[in-house]
């Protein structure tokens, strides 16, 4: 592993110290489902994704590590290596085939990536299971926003999503860590969506990832998938609609996801950039 690039970009942000850093190797193939973990957890990035196959058409084989567990799909480091690559081989699609299923991904001329998720869909959730998800967020039911009823997405993984009544509440985000990790285990939730609904089509959230290793995500392109298949199976946007989520702030680092809803599609489009962190 010694001679093995290990690339850094920062996803859905114009700035290396914005957005969501992920870790980028495109020549995994030889490399161990041990050995891909370790690199994970020696970048300490919340995933880096690994090029493990590549039939050299634009379809490629590619799997992702936190520092503690392999995940399904992971939106940030898909767009950090689709512009990797198209930084390489020139703008166009790749289509990435996930643990979760395939994924197409453009990238423009401009070096801006746009990813189809697999078919999203949604599911209630257990009122246990909220009650438990409450209380580890150290959150009342008094602080939810009755007009974004919480549930279950998935767009190649699970995120409950909750929404909050005020932006202070979103800001002032402080879970007990051990238990909003164990309710995740047994539930196989990736990241909890929190949200605060500025408007119609805009949101500001933050995703914890305690189960990943990192305290929190700082712009979640799986999330944000899971996201628009919520808001277009509940109706609470229409059905070919434009949501611009904001994500990071909160942390540091600021980033920008653009998700878009397009009718007779069943997965569902997240669009962002991404630049090279300096080594």
């Amino acid at each position: 592993m010694t001679d093995l690039e290990i690339l850094r970009y920062a996803a859905f942000s114009t700035d290396p110290d914005g957005g969501n850093p992920a870790g980028v190797v495109l020549d995994g193939g030889a490399l161990s489902d041990e050995e891909m973990l370790a690199i994970a957890a020696g970048v300490g990035y919340s995933e880096t994704a690994f090029v493990t196959g590549d039939r050299g058409d634009g379809v490629l084989r590619v799997r992702y590590f936190s520092p503690l567990a392999e995940v399904p799909f992971c939106g940030h480091a898909t767009v950090g290596t689709a512009v990797a690559l198209a930084d390489r081989r020139g703008p166009g699609t790749f289509v990435f085939v996930t643990n979760a299923g395939e994924v197409p991904v453009t990238v423009d001329e401009a070096g801006r990536a746009t990813l189809t998720s697999v078919g999203a869909r949604v599911a209630d959730l257990d009122d246990a299971d909220l009650d438990a998800l409450l209380g580890a967020l150290r959150w009342g039911r008094e602080d939810l926003d009755p007009a974004l009823p919480p549930r279950v997405a998935y767009a190649g993984a699970y995120h409950p999503i909750v929404a909050v009544n005020s932006r202070q509440r979103l800001a002032e985000l402080d879970y007990d860590v051990p238990a909003l990790k164990a309710l995740m285990e047994r539930r196989g939730w990736t990241t909890v969506q929190l949200v605060w609904r500025e408007d119609e089509h805009r949101f500001d959230v933050r995703n914890p990832f305690p189960v990943g290793g990192v305290y929190e995500d700082p712009a979640t392109g799986a999330a944000a998938a899971a996201f628009g298949g919520y808001l277009r199976d509940l109706w609470l946007v229409e059905g070919d609609a434009v949501v611009e989520v904001s994500q990071g702030a909160d942390m540091g680092r600021p980033g920008h996801l653009t998700v878009t809803l397009t009718p007779g599609e069943a997965g569902v489009r997240v669009s962002g950039t991404a630049v090279p962190i300096p080594g």
